[in-house]
């Protein structure tokens, strides 16, 4: 067995899902808005889940949220996070008032906790290993 870091699962990329991946890879979280209903959507898909309607465009999202609940997942589920558990992953609720699944980036994952605010990393070293978007709790 070689050294090499092992990588990430990745998501399978579709029709839908493109404009959200590619905006990752440039730092960016990319969600959905209803030009009909004139609300935001995640996760991607075809169609407005509040008016039905298919005028959907593709905007940057503010990165910032709250954790709505989360988990600290002790369990090393696949070999490429053998040395980062603990992790959190959790949902969030983006300030365009849409929730997420997300992993939060913390030395401390016992001291998450719901209500916690937090923000998109979007630096070059993050988004280049992160194959989705990650967030990290502020410090303000």
């Amino acid at each position: 067995m070689t050294n090499a870091r092992l990588t990430y699962p990745v998501a399978i990329r579709d029709s839908d899902n493109a404009p959200y991946l590619d905006g990752w890879k440039k730092g960016k979280l990319m969600i959905q808005y209803c030009e009909n209903c004139k609300k935001h959507v995640f996760f991607p898909r075809p169609m407005c889940p509040h008016c039905w309607s298919n005028h959907l465009k593709w905007v940057q999202a503010s990165g910032e949220a709250e954790i709505v609940s989360f988990s600290v997942v002790n369990r090393l589920n696949h070999p490429s996070f053998k040395n980062e558990v603990p992790i959190v992953l959790a949902e969030i609720k983006l300030k365009e008032n849409v929730n997420m699944l997300a992993r939060i980036l913390t030395a401390d994952a016992h001291s998450v906790h719901s209500g916690m605010n937090v923000s998109l990393i979007s630096n070059k070293d993050i988004v280049d290993k992160h194959p989705l978007p990650v967030f990290q709790i502020n410090t303000d």
